[in-house]
């Protein structure tokens, strides 16, 4: 006979039959997004206040029930009080794809509300922690002016050596990859389509290099395909990358109950 050890505190709650069970598992940068990434960062949008919209493309005859309606493409847009920043989750509307992922969110800022264009843009595909693009957008929803940058390139860098992330030996100022080698933060020429204020993103010739920004993305092993990428535009201020670097490269273990198939026996695991 066992007697509990902590008799005054309530046990967890059987598992439901046929639900998978929950586990903390570690890095975080290897977890994925639990098959959650929308509604984990729909949740904290909603938390901040910021207004859902749902647009729905499609096509409708006369006389037609409801249920019979063709609907061709969905988006759902989130967009801040100020009206200065929104969230777009894209993955239903035809998105382009990152490292040969399909985009699922893109989070764009404006100067002001007379210039209907960004003045920056990032994007992430699926896979990438939502624990991660929730601390990015909290720390751009607390932004009192989100296209103005505060810090340098070095603040991203730092943030993830903090948490043990090694500097890229051949550009020690503009990369680093975690401890095992299969997840990177780099500052360079941002690839095609993704949006920003700056003029040379769309004039840049073939053989000149554009403007910089910050791209991260996990590599799990030789000949598979990458597990997750994000891309962050030229003027994107460096702090806010910083703050899904730090996030990113956080060793707090997460709670999951879908596991990467790509990274799976790459990732430490305690029941939850």
């Amino acid at each position: 006979m066992e007697a509990p050890l902590y008799p005054d505190f309530p046990h967890d709650p059987p598992i439901p039959r046929g639900a998978q069970p929950a586990f903390w598992v570690g890095p975080r940068h290897l977890a994925g997004d639990d098959g959650r990434l929308y509604d984990y960062v729909a949740d904290t949008l909603a938390g901040l206040g910021w207004t859902s919209l749902t647009i729905v493309r499609g096509r409708h005859e006369l006389d037609e029930a409801p249920e019979d309606r063709q609907v061709l493409r969905s988006t759902v847009l989130h967009i801040s009080p100020d009206t200065l920043r929104w969230a777009q989750w894209s993955l239903a509307d035809e998105p382009f794809h990152l490292g040969d992922l399909p985009i699922a969110w893109q989070i764009s800022a404006r100067t002001d509300t007379s210039s209907p264009l960004a003045a920056w843009s990032s994007y992430f595909t699926t896979d990438v922690p939502g624990e991660a693009v929730a601390d990015y957008l909290v720390a751009l929803d607390a932004r009192d002016q989100p296209a103005v940058p505060f810090t340098g390139p070095e603040r991203v860098l730092d943030a993830v050596a903090a948490h043990g992330w090694l500097r890229d030996i051949d550009q020690l100022h503009a990369g680093a990859t975690d401890p095992t080698f299969t997840s990177h933060i780099s500052l360079g020429e941002v690839p095609p389509l993704i949006q920003d204020a700056d003029p040379r993103v769309l004039t840049a010739e073939a053989d000149e290099a554009g403007p910089a920004g910050w791209q991260a993305w996990a590599d799990p092993a030789l000949g598979v395909p990458c597990l997750w990428a994000a891309s962050f535009s030229a003027g994107l201020p460096h702090d806010l990358v910083a703050v899904f670097a730090a996030s990113l490269s956080s060793t707090a273990p997460v709670l999951r109950r879908v596991l990467p198939e790509a990274t799976r026996e790459q990732l430490l695991r305690a029941p939850a």
